[in-house]
């Protein structure tokens, strides 16, 4: 009788070649719990050396678009990846919708390329809860660069800043993305920015305003310069050059020592989203729905207030 597959035969597997394996074990980890502590065991010890390139950007700057351009370009340079594209949830079911991976279907049975949907869950900031375990898998796996390309729903998507070590800010002219990026904030967590479509009307007024709010806010001369790159990336033209953008960034990571801190913020980030995931289950479970729905009454009630009630319900936790 076989017996069945642990996580470290599926870890084996994985590293050997097998799609299977690597899917089985994404959506392992994806989905938490005691599952998803045994295949992070069985990671123990593997080298984590990827690169990880987070794509954001409001909807329609052309990301899955880009994204595909740019894999061309790093799978003729001899590199594996990996894309997790971070895709809307269906409200009924919680899966991915599969919008960006039917994009990049040209790449489907590659073996240089592996592609793989995860489900925002409803997360606002535009990553999955379960998006810094699948980042650590595909590394432990030994991709050569594993992307992230969040959801794309509005400028809110700075959770990306603490799963990559390159964060690629992607705009389109005519959509107002430049003066809402700076109003967002979200300027701050690009190293690099890419005005995509650049054939179109108004891309280079929207590079320049760019250019222009980058050098208001640059204090620090010896800080990486972020550049501004025209693309378009459904011909692919300026894709070479983001590539190369790509691993000058990851050069100067190395050189300044910043590498580690980003890839000290991304351990923080994996290990905070299991804590939340315990807390979320440990909630669902039918004792957890009890406390919560004892301590709303005693809100409804006016014996208390939402907050003291959330300060019993953590103590009830910690017990």
């Amino acid at each position: 009788m076989t017996r069945p597959a642990t996580a470290a035969d599926r870890v084996a597997a994985a590293r050997a070649g097998s799609v299977r394996a690597v899917a089985r074990l994404l959506t392992t980890v994806e989905n938490g719990g005691e599952p998803a502590a045994a295949v992070a065991a069985a990671l123990a010890g593997l080298p984590r050396a990827a690169h990880v390139v987070g794509i954001t950007g409001a909807p329609g700057a052309g990301k899955s678009t880009l994204t595909a351009a740019l894999l061309r370009v790093m799978k003729d340079a001899g590199l594996r990846i990996a894309v997790l594209a971070v895709d809307p949830s269906s409200p009924f079911t919680g899966g991915a919708l599969l919008g960006d991976r039917v994009r990049m279907a040209e790449f489907a049975t590659d073996p240089a390329v592996y592609i793989r949907s995860l489900s925002s869950r409803g997360h606002l900031g535009g990553l999955s809860p379960g998006a810094p375990a699948a980042v650590d898998l595909m590394s432990a796996l030994g991709f050569d660069v594993v992307i992230v390309e969040t959801v794309g729903v509005g400028q809110s998507e700075v959770d990306v800043m603490n799963l990559a070590d390159t964060v690629v800010v992607v705009v389109a002219p005519g959509m107002g993305d430049a003066v809402q990026a700076a109003k967002a904030g979200i300027m701050e967590i690009a190293d690099i920015l890419v005005v995509n479509k650049a054939d179109h009307e108004g891309a280079r007024t929207a590079a320049r305003e760019l250019r222009a709010m980058l050098l208001d806010a640059r204090h620090d001369a010896s800080a990486w310069p972020i550049p501004v790159l025209a693309t378009i990336a459904e011909t692919g033209e300026g894709v070479v050059d983001l590539a190369a953008a790509l691993t000058r960034h990851l050069g100067h990571l190395e050189a300044s020592g910043e590498l580690a801190g980003r890839r000290l913020r991304r351990a923080v980030a994996a290990v905070q989203a299991i804590v939340l995931d315990g807390l979320r289950r440990e909630l669902a479970g039918p004792d957890g729905r009890a406390e919560l729905e004892r301590a709303a009454g005693s809100v409804i009630r006016g014996a208390t207030d939402a907050h003291a009630a959330a300060r019993a319900v953590a103590a009830w936790l910690r017990r």
